[in-house]
């Protein structure tokens, strides 16, 4: 090979161009070809005897990995995990939160159980009687601390009623309090502990604490004091790990609850909910979750003395549930007649796209069967199939398999778009509608502080941020998300550029700080650099590529990588990289040093002190410890972006509350916060909310805020 690319100017033609422009990945090649026979390998003979595993060490293993009932089978009774001591990253990523508990999505009971409720002392008590629960309000307005628990009927709280409300302040013990389905009832009922809700003395422990506030606030009832979140603690000590209830019992406590489905039956259709569940099988259940939300409590508290953890969790994690609070409830209208107009207009779109498809064919078959579009692609059509088969022999028609083929012929471009338009109208146009509220006739999505490791917001029913808007017709989309009233307009502020500035000021590269102090065009900038040429001799060619490069490099773009996306030879591609790192020489830089802090610490941090733990840094798997690599890069940037956002709502929300506005906070989707505004303060609106997302952390470049308005979100935006 190396003899093949000293005299590549013998070959001749387009073989002579792919060999010198494929130089680099020959190499690669026959590195990865090659057999290494030369590996050390000290063998010892005795170190193969078979002989009791040291427990402790295996322990500690099995916690990090999560084995919980392979801990037990192997180690025994004694063996109780506690991934407080495993080293800060789990496998699993499956976050259940407490609201879907109260449906019946608890996780399954482990194959083999550590202690249950039967073979553990505790006081569960039924308060049914009104002079039984007055005295019980006594006694917690007594408590500077208390634990406590909605059950309700569904996993939305939104359209959740309360079925119950459950307390403990001392472990062991707890007190379950039943609510009738009629509504006054149920007012009358909660009243008597509204005193207790709404005490700001009182400290309030919970799991998913927003979703219990905010069941509550549709009655009426706004709890207030200091709040603690078991959920929240585990995620900002262990983000990529799993937070719901049942599994921090279990490590924690090495004990399994009573599962839901052993009151209401499995989930599907025939499940029921818990106003369908006779009281006294209710208590033990309610009382629990109060009573093991307030050990587990106790157990993660000491992890909250770590400075920064804590800090973060004061400041940031939970001021914000209130925010989001908030903002699910106030939810945002929706225009139900653009709605079923544009269904109509994306119908015929789709069915014009499918006769063109079939057209193009010259066959009548399923669009939808990804055999039969196989078969007419690359049999009857015989276009190069450039993927793999399936085990049975079928061909790939995945979205990555077509794309490669856009070019190619007019038929995989009229695919990608009729499955393009059919995804957008089932997963939104026609979705939408069936989200609305009946209670206030809006939507209200759920924004999850708990899933994403990197800190970034997530948000479902719908989910907000997964709406396609690099086509026009996605965009539209937008048109739907209206203002409650003719009172009110929609505005939109978003951050420019947000990622490329915290990298800017992280690395403390001087000129891409210069250029973003100096208000200039960033790609452009970039492109003039890398290309060599004066910035205003930068073609529109040059600055999309550079723009491409400058968001690439944040999530460790390779040459390849590049090329694929760029369409352009390998070695240009490599071109374009070195010359960025040439110009952005303390970028390069930066994204070494999160490498090695990586290495050497297990996690990265971000301007907050957000860690991400990265087990896999130093995985001997190059695939594995190469995607790791590009977390550790990537993290700290996406991680900042999302402190950023979070302390720019936090400090919005107080100041919409201390100056008495009554304009709203609606949405929040990846960099961008829509609100509803009353008109008359849409001035002071604008100033209030660009002024605070700009300085919400002080940075070493300045973060720009754009924004607009408009009868809809997509005028707005």
């Amino acid at each position: 090979v190396e003899s093949l690319l000293e005299n590549t100017d013998q070959l001749k033609g387009k073989l002579k161009e792919k060999v010198e422009d494929n130089a680099e990945l020959a190499m690669i090649s026959k590195q990865l070809a090659t057999i290494i026979l030369d590996v050390p390998c000290d063998y010892d003979l005795d170190s193969f005897i078979l002989e009791e595993p040291n427990k402790e060490i295996l322990s500690a293993k099995f916690s990090e990995l999560e084995f919980r009932s392979l801990g037990k089978r192997i180690i025994g009774d004694e063996y109780n995990v506690n991934m407080a001591q495993s080293s800060g990253g789990g496998t699993l990523f499956d976050i259940d939160l407490k609201g879907q508990e109260a449906a019946g999505e608890k996780t399954p009971e482990p194959e083999v159980a550590g202690k249950t409720i039967e073979d553990t002392d505790h006081k569960y008590h039924l308060v049914d009687k009104v002079k039984d629960q007055e005295a019980l309000a006594k006694k917690l307005m007594k408590q500077k601390i208390i634990c406590f628990d909605t059950e309700t009927t569904d996993i939305d709280a939104n359209l959740a009623e309360i079925v119950g409300l459950a307390f403990s302040y001392q472990e062991g013990e707890a007190y379950y309090i039943p609510v009738e389905a009629d509504l006054k009832k149920a007012e009358k009922t909660l009243a008597i502990f509204k005193a207790v809700l709404e005490n700001e003395k009182i400290t309030k422990i919970a799991q998913n604490i927003k979703y219990d506030n905010l069941v509550l606030k549709w009655y009426g009832i706004e709890v207030k004091g200091i709040q603690e979140d078991t959920m929240l603690i585990h995620y900002l000590q262990h983000p990529d790990m799993r937070h719901n209830m049942d599994f921090l019992s279990e490590t924690y406590l090495n004990y399994t609850p009573i599962s839901i489905t052993s009151l209401i039956g499995k989930k599907g259709k025939n499940q029921g909910n818990m106003r369908d569940v006779p009281v006294e099988k209710v208590v033990d259940y309610a009382a629990e979750d109060a009573d093991i939300t307030f050990q587990i409590y106790n157990k993660l508290k000491p992890e909250l003395k770590e400075a920064k953890i804590k800090k973060l969790y004061k400041d940031v994690e939970m001021p914000l549930v209130g925010v989001l609070t908030e903002m699910e409830y106030n939810g945002v209208a929706v225009d139900q007649k653009f709605l079923a107009k544009y269904s109509e207009e994306l119908g015929d779109k789709i069915v014009d796209l499918k006769n063109a498809v079939c057209d193009e064919a010259g066959v009548e078959f399923n669009l939808d069967s990804p055999k039969q579009l196989g078969q007419v692609l690359f049999d009857k059509m015989e276009i190069p199939y450039k993927g793999k088969k399936t085990k049975t022999g079928q061909y790939s028609t995945n979205e990555d398999t077509l794309l490669k083929l856009e070019g190619e012929h007019e038929i995989v471009q009229n695919l990608l778009s009729y499955r393009m338009l059919r995804k957008l109208k089932s997963t939104y146009v026609d979705a939408l509608p069936q989200l609305i509220n009946p209670k206030s006739g809006r939507i209200h999505s759920s924004f999850n502080q708990a899933v994403a490791a990197t800190g970034r917001l997530s948000s479902a029913n719908p989910n907000l941020q997964n709406i396609p808007i690099r086509r026009e017709e996605g965009r539209r989309v937008r048109e739907a998300f209206i203002p409650r009233d003719k009172k009110h307009v929609m505005l939109s502020a978003d951050y420019s550029q947000v990622e490329l500035r915290i990298i800017a000021a992280l690395s403390k590269d001087k000129a891409m700080i210069q250029a973003f102090k100096d208000g200039i065009d960033i790609h452009k900038v970039t492109a003039s650099k890398v290309y060599k040429v004066d910035i205003d001799e930068v073609t529109s060619e040059m600055r999309s590529r550079a723009k491409m490069v400058n968001f690439g490099i944040i999530y460790g773009i390779t040459a390849f990588g590049l090329s694929q996306r760029l369409d352009i030879k390998r070695g240009e591609a490599k071109e374009l990289i070195d010359g960025y790192y040439e110009e952005y020489p303390r970028i390069f830089k930066f994204m070494e040093e999160s490498i090695a802090f990586a290495k050497e610490h297990g996690y990265v941090e971000t301007v907050l002190g957000r860690r991400r733990y990265l087990k896999d840094i130093n995985s001997a798997n190059r695939t594995v410890r190469g995607f790791t690599e590009r977390n550790a890069i990537n993290s700290p940037i996406q991680g900042s972006a999302a402190d950023l956002v979070k302390v720019a709502m936090i400090n919005i929300h107080n100041r919409i509350k201390k100056e008495g506005l009554k304009s709203k906070l609606i949405l929040q989707v990846h960099d961008e916060l829509v609100f509803d505004v009353i008109k008359p303060e849409l001035d002071q609106m604008i100033e209030l909310v660009q002024y605070e997302m700009s300085n919400a952390i002080k940075m070493k470049v300045p973060l720009d805020v754009d924004y607009g308005t408009g009868k809809n979100w997509l005028e707005a935006h």
